[in-house]
């Protein structure tokens, strides 16, 4: 019993040396506002972001840093002051370590170029990968801008994710995924699979339906429809898509982690995102009903309704496991 329970000490002493010796760092970008509108918009996100992450993430407030639209030089979003807070985390950074990169503001896109609009000359998305490349640890980027679509192919790559807030460049108004996306780690809800954490994929998956009922709510169809990349391949899928990204998301959380906390169920989370398509789907045939002829339109709520039986009862049966 006493070698057990000094077994037991010596797993928890490597667990507790292990998470300080992780540590994580944050910035937050809000660029150019382009207006007093816009100013305030994204100083309510990113104030509310901060807060998240030093209060209820137990971040270092040293390690968190914000740059903004400001006559304060040394806090300004500029290109120098981006470049050199990143080239301060690399010298210190070691692979067991985590960056967050939240970019709140306007993008462009004009065809060759994604910009980001910082204050002053812009930076163009390969100049992000180059900047953000020699860093040892993962890296969270999440572009929140219209002109966001280009960073998933050009930041994409090892123990990399990449969140965009659009997934075309024809998608060029302003977007409301930051503001959901800071929402979703104060959202006990957005904790798909109940293990009193939100991982970056379900603060992206539940960021991503609120914008979808954001639209949904004027009776439109979404303009602005987010992806994330975390396999390396450049390409990116929705939250309730079927495919190959989201393994590492899933994994990655920004709080601290503890013993005794819950495994994640990927399995789980992948079911109830192709629950949370089938919804879509729903939501989006009830807009285009007045366009529809009506038996195509009972065709289409037909098939709806059994794939969204099928999906609910394979969530019931995994919930028994």
């Amino acid at each position: 019993m006493r070698w057990a329970g000094m077994a037991c000490g010596l797993v928890l002493l490597v667990a507790s040396a292990s998470a300080e010796a992780q540590q994580r760092y944050a910035l937050i970008v809000s660029g150019a506002t382009g207006g007093e509108e816009y100013a305030e918009q994204y100083a309510a996100w990113t104030s509310a972001f901060e807060r998240t992450l030093t209060v209820r993430m137990r971040f270092d407030a040293a390690r968190v840093t914000t740059l903004s639209e400001t006559d304060d030089a040394a806090a300004a979003a500029t290109a120098a002051n981006v470049r050199g807070t990143i080239a301060g985390i690399r010298q210190r950074m070691t692979r067991d370590d985590l960056l967050l990169v939240l970019l709140v503001g306007h993008g462009t896109f004009d065809g060759v170029d994604a910009k980001f609009n910082l204050v002053g000359p812009d930076m163009e998305s390969s100049e992000w990968a180059a900047l953000l490349k020699p860093l040892p640890g993962r890296v969270v980027v999440v572009n929140t801008t219209a002109g966001s679509f280009p960073f998933i192919e050009r930041l994409s790559g090892p123990r990399r994710i990449v969140i965009a807030a659009t997934d075309s460049m024809a998608q060029r108004f302003d977007t409301t995924f930051a503001e959901y996306f800071v929402q979703a780690f104060e959202d006990e809800s957005a904790d798909l699979d109940k293990n009193a954490r939100v991982s970056i994929w379900e603060a992206f998956a539940s960021a991503s339906a609120a914008v979808r009922r954001h639209y949904q709510r004027r009776g439109q169809l979404s303009t602005e429809r987010s992806l994330l990349d975390d396999d390396g391949d450049g390409v990116g899928r929705g939250a309730a898509e079927k495919g190959t990204d989201g393994s590492l998301a899933t994994r990655t959380y920004l709080d601290e982690s503890h013993p005794g906390a819950a495994p994640t169920d990927e399995e789980l989370i992948a079911l109830l995102q192709r629950k949370a398509l089938v919804e879509a789907e729903l939501d989006d045939l009830k807009i285009r009903k007045a366009f529809l002829q009506n038996d195509e339109y009972a065709r289409e709520f037909k098939r709806i309704i059994i794939e969204l039986s099928r999906v609910s009862s394979d969530i019931r049966k995994r919930g028994k496991t």
